[in-house]
Order: C-alpha cells, then structure tokens, then sequence
C-alpha cells in the first residue's frame, strides 16, 4: 500500500495530464488514493426486459437490433439523433441530445444493449440519452457511481476506467491481517475487498468487501490512537495522586461512595476502579466516560475529583454554560452533604471562605468568563488537579498543554474511542452503501 502510495495517478496510461491535474483537484493524487475513492451506489444493470413489458418510468435494460437511424437540430439548434430499435416484442425510440456521433455509431442491423428510463411520448415507448453498449461492458452488471467533478471535468465513467486500470495493473496486494483473525471475523481478503467495492458481482459482494474496508479504516484509526496514548504515556510527565490513604486515615472517596443511598452498579465501579488506577500512575490520565441520560456518570465524575482533593490537591469540572454549571452544582451539592474537606493547601494564595465545604462554589469567579481561557491561571486549579469535561466538543480546540488531564465526559458520545476528540473521527466510515 505505500508503494501505491508513491505512485502517481499520471503513471496509468489512460490518465493525462489535463486529467491528472483534474483528479489532483478533487483530492486524487497518488494510485492509492484513486483505489479508495470508493462508489457512492450501484446501479443494478443485471436484468434485461422485454420491449413489450417496459411501463412508463421503468429503469431497464433491453437487447435489441437498429431499424433506423436519423439526424437533425432543434429548435434551438442543438444536435439531436433518433433511433428505433426492435426486439421480437416490439420497438422502442432512443434519443440522444448533443451526441452527434451516435449516427455513425448506431448501425443499421447492428445489436445493442441499450440502459434507460422508459417514457411514453406520442404513444409509443422512448428512452432518452440511454447509455448504449456494443460489446456489453457497461450493461449485465452492477456499475459504480463515483462521486464526480463537473469542474475538474471527470465523470464517473472515467473514474472507473482509470480504477480499472489501477486494479488491473496492481496485481494482489499484501495482506496485513494475520489468517486467524480473518477467519475469526469472517473478514474478505484486502485484494478481494478492492476488486469488490469496485467491481462487484452482486450487492452482497459489495457488501462483504465494505465491511473489511471498513475495518481496515477503522483499525487504522484505533492505531493511531493507542500510538498517541503510548507516547502521552512515556513522554508526558504526570502527577501521581494518592487513592488509597495511609494506614489510619479515612478515604474520602470511600466515604462519599458510603453515603450515597444506592448501591453503585457493576458498570459505575469498574469506571471508578479504572480512574483510580489512571490517577495514580506517573503519566497524565487520558480517559472519556461515556453513558446515556441516567447511567451514573455523575457519580463517578465526583469520586474521581475526590481522588485529587483527598491527596491535597484540587478538582475541577468544566462544562461549556452556566446552565449546566448550576445544574452540576446542584447535583454535587446534594451528593456531597455533610462530607467535609479541609481546603486549606500549601499552593492555594487565597484563603478559603470560612465554613465553606467541598461542594460550595466560589462566587467570586466571572461566571461569563470562557473557562477554557482560565485553565493554568488564577483562580482556577493549577497544580497536581484532576479537571473532568462535561461535553467537551463546545470548548475551543486549542488548550494549553495542562489541558491534557481532562477525562471529558460525554452526555450521548457515538462510537467513541477512549481519549478521541471529536475531529477525530472524521474519516468514519458512514457515508456509503
């Protein structure tokens, strides 16, 4: 695949330079970009149709013989061929507007496939610019639709022959997946994938070649990310924060989750359990909670900032409006009643509101303030905090680099990945079928 990679699209002998410069427009430079510049649909040329069983606003295929053939303009000048072909139902009327070439193509007495969507016009059946096969190659099969340029000028047929080519001349290419996991998933050959994404026999073809792209994009994507995630992992340096207490002293965390009025479920626990662990390693945690409306992700946002405020440090969750911010306080404020927190620090420069507990905000803070701007300055928390995101994707992207601790939590995440932002996904895999 990185040989395809390096080779240009000017390199096949059916792309020229005019069209090469078109297909470089549209994002197509290199062989390997044309083989995954994948069909949009299909259209189904399989079944050929009688003449006489045609219905108005019928799109079919028919094998019929040339009768007669004439030339002349319209109204407005423009060339206009007419054709009567028949088979041993019937005849139909083809018409081509701007195609002066089609007389000198459609002989008299010669067979043709013609493909179109039939009308009634004056009584009789016609077919208007049908696509018209000579030997077949664009008739009896599925044929892709690729998504085109009318600026750069290249249609989808073009498209194709140049994928044609490609495949042709690439031979079998080299597969990445061990045998084992392909059985095991059931998965197509990469060959067998792009031969059938491009050229398939049958809708179930294409489908079967879809799914191993698919996962093929989608494993790309997932390496990408745990590389990322290896490297914040050893080069990022991180602040260990302490979860579980010395020998004597209470857990914070252990007595918040004692208060509550329920038990936590299988789910709630391992999350905590995960975060402990994330939080008490030496590099930054990079983690994304995800759950619908009413899974608990509350609870387990508030044991893992308890984590942080039990080892002296801070704990902060960020939403993207005050609406969201009170309805967050409020929460915090019922779950947190009567657990007392010493907030006196050694890094804090103001003293504390007296009295104030742990779920009591401070007032004092602008509250239209964008709180993204506010992350590593005063008032904010600054050292060894653990700062959770409530819907990150309103935030603006660009953060300072102690940023990186945030575990966002999302409300209804699709698909997401632990530690994906949301332009991460881009390139999913939604589009086709």
């Amino acid at each position: 695949m990185r040989f395809l990679g390096n080779k240009g699209v000017i390199e096949l002998r059916s792309v020229k330079a005019r069209k090469a410069a078109g297909l470089e427009s549209m994002g197509i430079e290199t062989v390997l970009d044309l083989l995954m510049h994948y069909p949009r649909r299909y259209i189904d040329r399989r079944h050929q149709s009688e003449i006489a069983a045609l219905a108005e606003n019928d799109e079919a295929m028919v094998t019929a013989t040339v009768r007669r053939v004439s030339a002349r303009r319209t109204s407005r000048g423009k060339p206009m061929v007419q054709a009567v072909v028949e088979d041993a139902t019937g005849q139909l009327t083809i018409v081509f507007f701007n195609q002066p070439w089609r007389v000198r193509q459609l002989a008299i007495g010669l067979e043709v496939v013609v493909f179109g969507r039939t009308e009634i016009y004056r009584g009789g059946r016609q077919m208007t610019n049908p696509v018209v096969d000579l030997v077949g190659d664009q008739t009896g099969r599925l044929v892709p639709v690729y998504p085109q340029s009318g600026k750069a000028k290249i249609g989808s047929p073009e498209i194709a022959s140049y994928v044609a080519e490609a495949l042709e001349r690439t031979g079998r290419l080299a597969e990445v997946l061990p045998p084992q996991v392909i059985d095991e998933l059931s998965l197509a050959g990469r060959t067998e994938a792009f031969r059938g994404i491009h050229a398939p026999e049958s809708f179930e073809e294409k489908d079967v070649a879809r799914r191993r792209l698919a996962f093929d994009e989608l494993l790309r994507l997932q390496l990408i990310l745990v590389m990322k995630k290896r490297a914040a992992a050893t080069q990022a340096p991180g602040i260990p924060h302490v979860v579980t207490p010395g020998f004597g002293k209470a857990s914070l965390v252990d007595e918040f989750l004692g208060r509550l009025p329920f038990r936590l479920t299988g789910a709630q626990d391992r999350a905590i359990r995960e975060v402990a662990a994330d939080l008490a390693a030496s590099h930054p945690m990079h983690r994304l909670l995800q759950g619908d409306v009413g899974a608990g992700k509350t609870v387990v946002a508030l044991a893992s900032l308890l984590y942080g405020v039990q080892g002296g440090h801070q704990g902060a969750l960020m939403v993207p409006t005050e609406v969201l911010a009170e309805q967050h306080y409020l929460a915090a404020r019922s779950f947190l009643a009567g657990l007392e927190v010493d907030r006196q620090r050694p890094h804090s420069r103001r003293a504390p509101a007296r009295g104030r507990t742990a779920h009591e905000p401070d007032h004092r803070r602008r509250t239209g303030e964008d709180p993204s701007r506010s992350i590593g300055r005063e008032p904010g928390p600054r050292r060894g905090h653990a700062r959770l995101v409530d819907r990150q994707h309103p935030f603006p992207l660009a953060r300072s680099r102690c940023d990186r601790r945030a575990a966002p939590i999302r409300r209804r995440a699709a698909g997401g990945t632990e530690g994906e932002g949301p332009r991460d996904r881009r390139r999913r895999w939604h589009r086709r079928g």
